[in-house]
């Protein structure tokens, strides 16, 4: 009889030791759902090369609770802080009390040539930018990467962006498969 209760009550330790495991990771899931694994897919050529039409990225939701957007980090969010709107993916190039302006093609932040990392094409239409745009205390700049061919800060129907306009930061595109990888931010 009592290797009978040993035998039942090394079972039940199992079965409750796999029900905790299988609870723990079914948490776990959920944590990096919600935090880290939002997916939006970029709509329209706004951000080419780095993120074409119809690629899927996963945002860091958690990223801006914890520090501050930096410039050239890749974000998504919703213009004018729509719920219905789809969310928008650009690249932020003014910081909050920074003025930007675009002149002669070129960015100019606080009358300082801004010198990018990357080549991107001399700016066509400089829009609102085109006269200084000093940012308040909680402002954000941003601009597609496709830089001719992108509604973004220089645009009234966008504007500058608010942090709690800010869903996330892009961080890897999990679609197309052949292109899966982590985002470079500037």
């Amino acid at each position: 009889m009592k290797r009978k209760q040993k035998k039942t009550s090394k079972k039940r330790g199992a079965v409750i030791l796999w029900a905790v495991e299988i609870v723990v990771v079914i948490l776990l899931a959920y944590v990096l759902a919600v935090f880290l694994g939002q997916s939006r897919t970029n709509i329209g050529q706004s951000m080419d090369v780095t993120i074409s039409g119809g690629d899927k990225v996963l945002l860091n939701t958690l990223n801006y609770d914890l520090s501050d957007p930096k410039r050239g980090d890749v974000v998504a969010f919703k213009p004018g802080g729509s719920k219905s709107s789809h969310s928008y993916i650009k690249r932020v190039i003014g910081l909050p009390g920074e003025t930007i302006q675009i002149k002669d093609g070129m960015i100019y932040i606080n009358d300082e040539l801004y010198l990018e990392q990357r080549d991107y094409p001399v700016i066509n239409s400089p829009g609102m930018a085109s006269e200084p745009i000093t940012l308040g205390a909680d402002e954000y700049f941003v601009l597609g990467d496709n830089r001719n061919h992108s509604s973004d800060s220089r645009v009234a129907s966008v504007g500058v962006l608010t942090r709690d306009m800010l869903i996330g930061r892009a961080w890897v595109r999990i679609y197309p498969f052949n292109k899966i990888g982590v985002i470079k931010h500037e």
